[in-house]
């Protein structure tokens, strides 16, 4: 029978997979778990998944060449996850494993966390909450509204694109700078990347992380902010140098800053800068609401269903070299 491994550690498997996913890969599999409530070593993982077929995989679930090759009946790694760059590809190519991933099914969710951010650090309410949770009687002050504020958004992708239109519905001033992007939005400004960073109110990072975009937000990128312009990184911890953007609200050149992303573990926001007083940061969880997770789950098994029917699905990335299928079915590209 069809043999699949789900990698989800057993504590996760309720907010990252879900109950109607297991269900629809029990109809045409026979699914096994990570019954740890860890991540497995990559030993662990072969040994567990030694019968498997396909493995469907967690977001932070790691595949190096040493995996692939423990596991010669496996043929393909579905990665329940947009972010595929803790699997060695080409390893898995070589091997003639496929790799899939999911589409992004967290982009109205990413994009509403980015807008209560907004509205926090204008407003703040988390400041007020604590103080009132501290039995303290917290001073009114003077808060910024959204409408006729700039607001900045680096990367022009499909986060962003939504987002632009939530900007523009409080009435901000919406410009964005992305090299490779064409702008179709009248409505939206296209300008270099100094000029958004000199003329933005709330400078929002959801640019797509690559070895040219490491540590994109640095010394001098915080430095050409406004002073009293707000900083929010909602995609890739990778992107921001963090001692230059602790440095820049330590000298009080930014108002605050939100983050839901950084470089601990699991693209969690850093220890020193989640303490930090002008902070707002949260854990990972942008994309964590059910309509978000059950999208991605759901493609997933959709994803290996496929496979089973002999079909490469859509989100292969590299169907051209994954010779294993022919062990499950002959395969065709779907269209």
């Amino acid at each position: 029978m069809n043999k699949v491994f789900v990698t989800h550690p057993r504590h996760m498997l309720d907010h990252y997979f879900g109950a109607r996913a297991a269900a629809a890969l029990a109809k045409f599999a026979d699914v096994t778990y990570n019954t740890e409530d860890r991540e497995l070593s990559q030993a662990e993982l072969a040994d567990a998944a030694r019968d498997a077929d396909v493995i469907v995989a967690y977001r932070q679930t790691p595949a190096t060449r040493e995996l692939f090759e423990a596991l010669p009946k496996l043929a393909a790694f579905v990665r329940c996850a947009v972010d595929i760059r803790t699997i060695d590809v080409d390893a898995a190519s070589e091997l003639g494993v496929l790799v899939t991933q999911a589409s992004a099914g967290f982009v109205p969710s990413v994009s509403e966390w980015v807008i209560g951010a907004m509205l926090d650090l204008a407003r703040g309410t988390t400041a007020y909450a604590q103080a009132y949770h501290r039995h303290e009687a917290p001073a009114p002050k003077m808060g910024r509204e959204l409408r006729g504020s700039t607001f900045g958004v680096i990367g022009y992708g499909q986060i962003s694109r939504y987002l632009c239109d939530l900007a523009l519905a409080f009435g901000m001033r919406v410009i964005v700078s992305d090299p490779h992007a064409i702008l179709d939005d009248a409505r939206v400004h296209q300008v270099g990347l100094d000029d958004l960073l000199a003329e933005a109110d709330f400078v929002v990072c959801l640019a797509p992380a690559t070895p040219q975009t490491t540590n994109l937000m640095n010394a001098r990128a915080f430095a050409t902010m406004k002073p009293d312009a707000y900083f929010i990184n909602a995609a890739r911890g990778e992107l921001v140098d963090d001692a230059a953007l602790l440095a820049a609200l330590e000298r009080g050149h930014l108002a605050g800053c939100a983050l839901d992303v950084g470089r601990a573990a699991d693209q969690m926001p850093s220890p020193a800068l989640a303490a930090h007083s002008r902070v707002i940061a949260t854990p990972h969880i942008g994309g964590l609401t059910p309509g978000a997770i059950e999208h991605q789950a759901m493609e997933t098994v959709a994803q290996t269903e496929a496979l089973f029917d002999g079909r490469v699905p859509v989100g292969a990335v590299n169907a051209e070299h994954a010779f294993r299928l022919s062990g499950l079915a002959t395969p065709t590209v779907a269209r």
